[in-house]
């Protein structure tokens, strides 16, 4: 369990960002949404940017899916999906000749795309004198995201009904934050917020030992991602005994849960900066790396009872060889999902 993250000064909202062509690849056995890394990576490459004119600092980010439109298609009417792949650069046929006599043309990358529709929520640490300097950092941070890159993928312009970027202040208060938040929320309907949930996964793995002591936790993680068709018995009645047949019938799941790449783990020594060659920063130390995965889910914005429950943020142990991204929904998941329980006052209701 990680500790409470301080609260911040205000978020910075970034309205219905269009995504074209981002990355919809996000590990070596999962693709669809980009990972939580692919946001995380793009606000502190934001923050970067926005330095030398602002000294906010940014930690943690809230990821809410309005649209999500892979590139991909069925061959032949058949039933499983394929990447729509291009050339890169594309040539004739007639060209062809050429090719062959000067050498073979470039092969085909394999790379899956996907266009995207998101609201990032980044919360904000550092206030400001005045609020023109607010509207001036929100439309700042707005213009400079156009052109950055996010998940891979390009940003379109917004359209000309599209919300603008905005900064809210964050109360101290524990009720006004509940207040805040409850106006908030609804703004980002219609959508689904991506959160993490290992304990459900962790039910999942100690159901399954009880069954078969030798289960892992990529078993439970693909018997709660996968469809599981189990066979059921018709019940006799005094008429009639029971049918030979068996009813198969599809297992439900507790969620919209899907497999979510949240890092990666260390398969090697931490090499001293630049005794590595071909590294990217000669400054820092390195290390080789594999995917983590873990179990993740989309749920309805209206559903979350606090900020926090929605951000992601860094988490690195070097020493572990662990560096991941933390959503804390599951660890403040209340025992009601209703966010009126805990502040059930009239003056919250109307909010």
């Amino acid at each position: 369990m990680t500790d409470r993250s301080p609260t911040p000064d205000g978020l910075l909202i970034l309205p219905r960002l269009r995504v074209q062509n981002a990355n919809a690849i996000s590990s070596p056995h999962t693709w669809g949404f980009p990972a939580p890394t692919a946001f995380l990576g793009f606000v502190h490459a934001l923050e970067r940017r926005l330095a030398s004119r602002f000294h906010q600092r940014f930690n943690g980010v809230g990821i809410v899916c309005h649209h999500f439109e892979p590139q991909t298609f069925k061959p032949n009417k058949r039933q499983h999906r394929v990447f729509t792949q291009s050339r890169n650069p594309v040539y004739l046929k007639r060209d062809a000749a050429k090719f062959i006599a000067e050498g073979s043309p470039a092969a085909i990358v394999e790379e899956g795309r996907a266009h995207l529709e998101a609201t990032l929520l980044i919360a904000v640490y550092g206030d400001f004198d005045e609020g023109l300097e607010r509207e001036d950092f929100a439309l700042a941070a707005f213009d400079t995201a156009q052109g950055m890159r996010l998940a891979g993928g390009s940003l379109l312009p917004p359209g000309p009904r599209a919300p603008k970027a905005e900064w809210v202040g964050w109360p101290a208060a524990q009720r006004e934050q509940h207040a805040v938040f409850r106006r908030l929320r609804r703004r980002l309907l219609p959508g689904f917020a991506l959160v993490h949930r290992p304990d459900l996964l962790g039910e999942r793995l100690a159901k399954l030992q009880t069954e078969q002591a030798e289960s892992g936790v990529l078993d439970a993680l693909l018997d709660l991602t996968r469809l599981n068709h189990s066979p059921v018995q018709p019940e006799a009645t005094d008429d009639a005994p029971p049918p030979d047949k068996v009813e198969w019938q599809i297992e439900r799941r507790p969620g919209w849960l899907v497999p979510l790449p949240i890092g990666y783990a260390g398969i090697s020594d931490l090499y001293a900066p630049s005794s590595v060659a071909n590294t990217r920063d000669a400054s820092t130390p390195f290390r080789f790396v594999e995917s983590l995965l873990s179990l993740g889910q989309w749920i309805s914005p209206h559903r979350l009872n606090s900020l926090e429950q929605l951000l992601w943020h860094h988490g690195g142990d070097p020493m572990a060889g662990l560096y991941r991204c933390i959503n804390r929904y599951a660890e403040l998941l209340p025992a009601s999902d209703d966010i009126d329980s805990a502040f059930p006052d009239s003056d919250l209701q109307g909010a």
